[in-house]
């Protein structure tokens, strides 16, 4: 969440500031985390209905692919998506009083430690499934033989923020021709506005929905903006690759008169042979990872944020912690765990290198295999084994 996030929400009403785990029966999970978010989760693949998820009944099916470039219309906000109150006057006078958002002076020194090691990427055929982390939540994945990106954001700074702490991890010279983009929601870190207009205007963007006027005025040519659980696919040299847009509990904003009124969530991607990718974006911990996973079994890897979330009592609901990560990947049924959203951008209080000791240690508790935890270096690169 950025300097300019923050001002804007100074416009939500003072009353939201209580969050949902403050509420009677709202209590926190084992580790701190919120638990299961309360309010209700939306099933339907409409802006407006709203089913009660049903975690034990079987899974509906996945939604038939749908055109490309469609032109759709949407409601006017989706505040109704949201899984927690956004905070409010008295929050925000809180974070200025304590001065929190901002990791302690003397951690800074943690910087000169994050893990920086950029490389070539590997080589990607057809059957290839390989990450590399550029940093945050920019990702390259190789997938079906296509060259995908995820929240691309190649610029040093971005609005409100302090600069970058450690490089791209990826010079954009040596990016292969791009496929395709995935944006999560339209924060000004997850949708780099100057990253985007480097990319040729035929290039297809896959956005939330409410989206794709945004990226018509920036001169983008194929567009296609989704609801949650509705998906697209995009043929490949080794078949079609799907792209399903999923929820996520978290917010939209990009300026003082448009809360919510784009939506939010990640994207869950299926090569030809079926291996896996979620890809999170920014999201708090709660009940959509469960849902998530139930609809999409067989997850090969989940890329999840670790960062951004000291204050917890304000950054909960739209922030996973380390802990809650690991817990996260649990509830999809995911086999590897891929931090992202850290060492990238100082954006909250911990100390720069916390994520990854926590995570770490988190993810030893669990008893699962070390080499299941892909706690890459900025700038490096793995491939997914074949089944």
């Amino acid at each position: 969440m950025t300097e300019q996030t923050e001002r804007s929400l100074a416009e939500q009403p003072a009353d939201a500031e209580r969050l949902p785990y403050d509420r009677p029966g709202g209590g926190a999970g084992p580790g701190g985390g919120a638990g299961r978010s309360p309010g209700p989760p939306f099933e339907s693949s409409t802006a407006t209905a709203a089913t009660p998820v049903l975690p034990h009944a079987t899974p509906p099916p996945l939604a038939e692919p749908r055109p490309l470039g469609e032109p759709r219309s949407w409601p006017r906000d989706f505040t109704h998506r949201l899984t927690a109150p956004l905070p409010g006057v008295r929050a925000l006078a809180r974070i200025a009083r304590e001065g929190k958002l901002r990791p302690a002076p003397e951690t800074l020194l943690e910087i000169q430690q994050l893990p920086f090691e950029p490389g070539p990427m590997p080589a990607a055929g057809t059957t290839t499934v390989a990450l590399t982390w550029a940093g945050h939540a920019s990702w390259i994945i190789r997938m079906g033989g296509l060259t995908v990106l995820t929240d691309p954001v190649w610029s040093r700074k971005i609005l409100g923020t302090p600069a970058r702490v450690t490089p791209v991890g990826v010079r954009w010279e040596d990016l292969p021709p791009v496929d395709a983009v995935l944006i999560s929601h339209n924060h000004y870190d997850h949708l780099d506005a100057p990253t985007l207009k480097r990319l040729p205007r035929h290039t297809p963007l896959l956005l939330p929905a409410g989206l794709a006027r945004w990226a018509h005025r920036r001169g983008f040519t194929h567009v296609t903006d989704l609801d949650w659980w509705e998906a697209v696919e995009l043929p490949g040299p080794g078949g079609p690759v799907r792209f399903d847009f999923v929820p996520a509990h978290h917010w939209s904003k990009r300026t003082l008169t448009d809360t919510c009124r784009s939506l939010w969530g990640g994207w869950v991607l299926t090569g030809p042979d079926g291996r896996r990718i979620h890809f999170a974006g920014d999201t708090g911990y709660g009940h959509w990872f469960e849902e998530i996973g139930r609809r999409y079994p067989g997850i090969d890897l989940a890329l999840l944020p670790i960062g951004a979330y000291d204050p917890r009592w304000m950054l909960r609901p739209v922030h996973t912690d380390p802990e809650e990560a690991v817990r996260a990947c649990q509830d999809l049924g995911a086999r590897s765990l891929v931090p992202m959203h850290w060492s990238t951008f100082l954006l909250s209080g911990e100390p720069p290198l916390e994520p990854l000791h926590r995570v770490r240690a988190a993810w030893a508790a669990t008893g699962r295999p070390r080499e299941d935890l892909w706690d890459l270096p900025v700038g490096a690169s793995r491939v997914l084994a074949e089944r």
